[in-house]
């Protein structure tokens, strides 16, 4: 049995993150636990620019991004075990996982931080009739085999979907030599970033199809062709707008799926929205002395959020640890209103000891310009607005609740973005 005062599942960029700030902050006994062979997940295989633009103020790519927190991790006392598979975690935090040198091990914990990031849906998860050929990919293995293994998937590409992997991949494609065709959204708004929008698709000539889908793929050993079809507001194929595409290649980019399989073995509730724990201001989940941060708690579009949000949970963790926290005599729950699709984080549990506020993160459902961020208390009494000219579901919001608003006597806050109208003004 080995003990640790820290164990952290993922060294991804939030797990880098998380251990760094639970180190600055006095925690000695610190394990990081990764299932790859390369520490700064996701990252290695990133290797177009526009990280670090919040966090660093410069403009990286994933690689150099990652190489920041891989050579302070290096410097400091922080044990890792990579190639390391976490098989299950039990409630009073024993961790059990295997590798090739230790084979079975047991590692008990005082504290807990999730960092297992997320994977992509595919094609069986959107449930596309036709054959089932050589040369479908998920848009990050793709980008795997071009920038990490020096293969070209194929040279007839359409892309399904419009968040921020397909849009890259749909660049990285092009570059490479490759002709892609199309990207094609089934929603009438693309679902990732603007900036990717324009540089990859707009820059290049590639368009996009909105409220299009696959309806059919078609090949025998590979893929040689598939149909689109229009899709009306039920997001159904419109009979009739079939459109027959040649192409060797498709590539799923139609959502991501946070990995909590070991979350919900530990018995730690998942919000049906996110498909992440339910967590408190500190990123603390139902499980006291359990956290977790970036991409296993929510799809974030920007790497520097997931780095900000592991270094609350890292500096929650030593405060944890110390018994440095005051609970709230009654839990602040923050609720989805009108055009939010979530929050997070979900409660304000404890008292703001040193900190003056709480920064916010939620998805709106809908695209809308020149809106109010309403905070609206019991009673549907409004004690907060925030202004933005435009929101997508693609693009995370960030606010913050001030120190005023979390010591309100109220059970829940709503939040609700709603058109902005001068006499509603806050």
């Amino acid at each position: 049995m080995i003990n640790h005062d820290l164990v952290i599942i993922g060294a991804g960029p939030a797990g880098l993150a998380a251990a760094l700030a639970a180190e600055k902050n006095g925690v000695k006994r610190i394990l990081l636990l990764e299932r790859d062979k390369y520490l700064g997940g996701i990252l290695q295989q990133c290797i177009h620019n526009g990280f670090g633009l919040e966090y660093f103020r410069e403009e990286l790519t994933g690689p150099e991004y990652a190489h920041r927190f891989i050579e302070k991790i290096k410097k400091s006392q922080v044990k890792i075990k990579s190639e390391t598979m976490v098989v299950n975690i039990s409630q009073d935090k024993l961790v059990t996982a295997m590798n090739r040198s230790d084979g079975i091990l047991q590692i008990q914990a005082k504290a807990i931080v999730l960092a297992m990031g997320c994977r992509e849906r595919t094609r069986e998860a959107i449930l596309i009739p036709g054959t089932r050929p050589a040369g479908i990919f998920t848009a990050g293995s793709a980008q795997r085999y071009v920038n990490l293994e020096g293969f070209l998937p194929g040279k007839k590409v359409i892309i399904l979907g419009s968040g921020d992997i397909g849009l890259i991949m749909a660049r990285r494609m092009m570059l490479e030599g490759a002709e892609v065709k199309a990207v094609l959204e089934i929603m009438p708004y693309s679902s990732g970033l603007l900036r990717n929008q324009v540089q990859c698709l707009d820059d290049f000539g590639i368009p996009l199809r909105l409220q299009h889908t696959i309806t059919r793929i078609n090949g025998l050993k590979r893929v040689d062709s598939v149909v689109i079809s229009r899709v009306d507001q039920s997001l159904q194929p419109i009979p009739g707008t079939e459109e027959l595409i040649d192409c060797d290649t498709i590539l799923f980019s139609v959502g991501l799926i946070p990995e909590n399989e070991l979350s919900t073995g530990m018995g730690i509730e998942l919000d049906r929205i996110t498909g992440g724990p339910i967590v408190n201001e500190l990123r603390e989940t139902v499980l006291k002395g359990v956290f977790a941060c970036g991409n296993v708690l929510q799809v974030h579009d920007l790497v520097d959020y997931v780095t900000e949000e592991a270094e609350i949970a890292g500096k929650a963790v030593a405060d944890y640890l110390k018994g440095m926290r005051v609970k709230r005599e009654q839990v602040l729950n923050l609720l989805p209103g009108t055009n939010v699709a979530y929050i997070v984080p979900q409660q304000i549990a404890y008292e703001q000891v040193d900190r003056k506020r709480v920064k916010l993160f939620l998805r709106v459902r809908r695209p809308a310009e020149d809106v109010r961020i309403d905070l609206i208390a019991e009673g549907e009494k409004t004690i907060l607005s925030y202004r933005r000219s435009i929101v997508t579901p693609g693009e995370m919001v960030t606010f913050f609740l001030p120190e005023a608003i979390i010591g309100e006597k109220t059970a829940y806050i709503k939040v609700s973005v709603e058109k902005n109208s001068r006499e509603k003004e806050g």
